[in-house]
């Protein structure tokens, strides 16, 4: 544990406004911005409202896909029984819905490489909020190839999603729109 808190250390000061971590002995940076992490507080607390004790979410917890795959989606809906378990991964069998906030250095990320990975696995639903474009896309009906289904809808007002567990009502009006995006 020393070993590793030494090495974070020495990255501490050369990414300002990003979280480092150690994945598989490759330092990833991650920015951290206010509007991503507002978006995925705002969405838990709105969908968590809507769904049964039956379910919970975890956050930026290891999903192992593969051995060059090991995501950690903003928000992915699950079984409590499992969240209860309390674990620092899950297989992604267990995600009914997987949600991705994008993020200037995530787009190419969330918006493919996700996308096939959820798709090729099962995940019935995935939900795209994009601060900089804003917009939400829905994606459902996987397959290998991708998701079949698709929507582009754009932020403003109360939007209805249709999920594998129940419909979800998300209102986009208060969800943070980069007033800069390039």
């Amino acid at each position: 544990m020393d070993r590793l808190h030494a090495q974070l250390t020495r990255f501490e000061d050369a990414f300002p406004g990003f979280r480092t971590e150690i994945v598989e002995g490759n330092v990833v940076a991650s920015p951290v911005t206010p509007f991503h992490n507002k978006t995925i507080q705002m969405l838990w607390t709105l969908l968590e409202a809507q769904l049964g004790q039956e379910w919970g979410f975890i956050s930026d917890v290891a999903i192992p896909f593969s051995g060059d795959f090991e995501l950690c989606p903003d928000l992915a809906l699950i079984p409590a029984a499992e969240q209860n378990r309390n674990l620092t991964c899950y297989p992604p069998e267990l995600i009914e819905l997987a949600v991705e906030v994008v993020s200037p250095s995530s787009v190419r990320t969330d918006y493919e490489v996700k996308y096939r990975q959820y798709a090729a696995r099962g995940i019935p639903n995935y939900l795209i909020f994009d601060p900089q474009e804003a917009h939400l896309v829905t994606l459902w009906n996987p397959g290998a190839d991708g998701y079949l289904g698709r929507d582009m809808i754009p932020y403003g007002g109360k939007i209805t999603v249709d999920t594998t567990v129940r419909r979800l009502t998300i209102d986009t009006d208060r969800l943070p729109v980069d007033p800069d995006p390039s």
